[in-house]
């Protein structure tokens, strides 16, 4: 078939399906508006909603908010801690499942939460997948797990790395200069600001 015909060849192997985390690389502003100053305060939004639906649950009192820096934000909660088991169906500790699985969380499960802040709340996966570097802890039942990504992808599966009496979960992330090329610098004040209005 010459090149012209190829070209003009529209046919099912023309339609590219991307995977959950490639798709929010390629099309960020349709998870978090835009890749300007907006788009990544909201990275820290959508973290701090998790730890929100905790306290909103009655499991949690206390969130933390660090601008750290090296340029990395920390939010830590003192909630019940991501589960960390292994989930059955995905076949990995659902941690990981939270972390690299778009759409993934507890507020499907009408048990989990009963109230529920985050309204456009596309969830933690969308903050790793825009991360150059993620981090994620989780204090739970005596003992501290670990897990590591970049760009969305676990560098290694959960390990436990210590015992504590904390219990919670910390997630520090390096938004992505590649894709935040405006600016990858957060500001306290807009941070504070929102902060504020969320714990009111």
């Amino acid at each position: 078939m010459s090149e012209e015909i190829k070209k003009n060849n529209y046919s099912a192997d023309s339609i590219q399906a991307l995977e959950g985390m490639e798709h929010v690389r390629m099309r960020p502003s349709m998870y978090i508006g835009d890749v300007g100053v907006r788009g990544l305060h909201h990275l820290v939004y959508e973290v701090v909603d998790n730890s929100i639906d905790e306290a909103m649950g009655g499991h949690c009192d206390t969130i933390r908010v660090d601008i750290n820096e090296d340029g990395s934000v920390s939010v830590e909660d003192n909630g019940r801690g991501i589960p960390v088991d292994l989930h059955k169906k995905e076949g990995v500790s659902a941690l990981e499942v939270v972390m690299t699985k778009i759409g993934a969380g507890g507020k499907f499960d009408k048990d989990s939460y009963k109230v529920s802040g985050g309204l456009h709340g596309v969830g933690v996966s969308v903050v790793n997948a825009l991360s150059k570097h993620m981090k994620s802890t989780v204090f739970r039942e005596g003992k501290v797990y670990e897990q590591e990504y970049e760009r969305g992808k676990s560098l290694y599966p959960v390990k436990q790395v210590g015992e504590t009496t904390k219990r919670g979960t910390m997630q520090t992330f390096y938004p992505d200069d590649t894709i935040f090329t405006q600016t990858t610098e957060f500001s306290y004040d807009t941070l504070s600001a929102r902060m504020r209005e969320l714990s009111f």
